[in-house]
């Protein structure tokens, strides 16, 4: 199992190091190669080839569909980073602070129109239902960021309005890659739905793991400075439930300081997360990613498929959610 991990991950690798972006002008195709040079951990290709080999398909038909997603991905990288105003991103400075945010937009842009041309490179049958799901998902992410944006000023958000905001922004993208790997692979349509609900769900889990490590992590590890979300005045599932379990009085501080403009970034987020600790939210944020996790495990239950050919995708579940602080 795990050496075909590292078979996944070097097939990736070595796929998008023999692409070459680059193209004039380039102030355009540079900040593209500098992006996809940056790695990460290519969660989503990999599930793509993972879910392929799964059902028995070969990885070969899904390796570009699945580049595309992560050409996607990274285009959505550098618009999101423009949004939130980050300047680090995988321990680098961000496209729109290396270059500039209009270079940043089209470079962006660009990436989008570039993701189709993946799709292109499988067997012909495939090419239109692979892009069916890819079309779909690109508007679904698009919603979540704004819904994301609006919650910044929106004044009652509910911890049901951002689960869905964040299945919309992250998880179906992790569900398409696993959806178009099983259909690549020729599976039933029962068996792709129900590794995309297995995926979806995980991406629930691993996102809010993210809101958990934005806070509560090692910056060198996790690539970026430590209270982005409470800078950004991003209402976390962090922020929504501890307003739900302070007191009167706890409650309108933790308001007042994520709308404070006139103190400094290290205090607000000190000050926020010694009322966090204050109530263990913590512990119940991890509560809440195990609760999603084993609804992920339950629908991946219910894929026909022999036992020993889901251990990777368990043991993949696992290693998202056992991210280090």
């Amino acid at each position: 199992m795990i050496d075909n991990q590292k078979r996944y991950i070097e097939i990736i690798n070595s796929t998008l190091a023999a692409q070459d972006f680059l193209d004039k002008p380039a102030e355009l195709f540079e900040p593209i190669t500098y992006t996809m040079a940056l790695g990460g951990k290519r969660i989503r290709p990999f599930l793509s080839l993972m879910c392929c080999e799964m059902f028995g398909g070969d990885i070969k038909d899904v390796l570009y569909p699945a580049l595309g997603y992560e050409i996607f991905h990274n285009f959505t990288l550098i618009h999101d980073d423009i949004l939130d105003q980050a300047e680090i991103r995988r321990g680098k400075e961000t496209v729109y602070k290396k270059w500039n945010t209009n270079i940043a937009i089209l470079a962006g842009d660009t990436m989008f129109a570039i993701a189709y041309k993946y799709f292109f490179k499988t067997k012909t049958e495939y090419i239109i239902p692979s892009l069916e799901i890819f079309n779909k998902t690109a508007i679904d992410v698009c919603r979540g960021q704004q819904y994301d944006m609006n919650f910044e000023t929106q004044e009652n958000v509910t911890i049901e309005d951002y689960i869905e905001m964040i299945r919309l922004k992250t998880a179906v993208l992790l569900g398409a890659c696993a959806k178009t790997g099983a259909i690549i692979a020729g599976t039933t349509s029962e068996n792709a739905n129900k590794i995309y609900d297995f995926s979806e769900k995980l991406g629930i889990a691993f996102q809010l793991k993210d809101d958990l490590l934005d806070l509560y992590s090692d910056e060198s590890l996790f690539g970026k400075k430590n209270g982005g979300d409470i800078i950004s005045c991003k209402k976390t599932f962090l922020f929504i439930k501890a307003l739900s379990l302070c007191d009167s009085h706890k409650r309108r501080d933790l308001t007042h300081l994520y709308n404070e403009k006139n103190i400094s970034p290290d205090e607000k987020i000190n000050n926020i997360k010694n009322i966090y600790d204050s109530i263990g939210i913590k512990d119940i944020t991890e509560l809440e990613i195990s609760s999603y996790y084993q609804k992920a495990t339950k629908s991946l239950q219910y894929v026909n498929v022999d036992e020993d050919k889901k251990e990777s995708m368990y043991n993949f579940g696992n290693q998202l959610m056992k991210r280090i602080y």
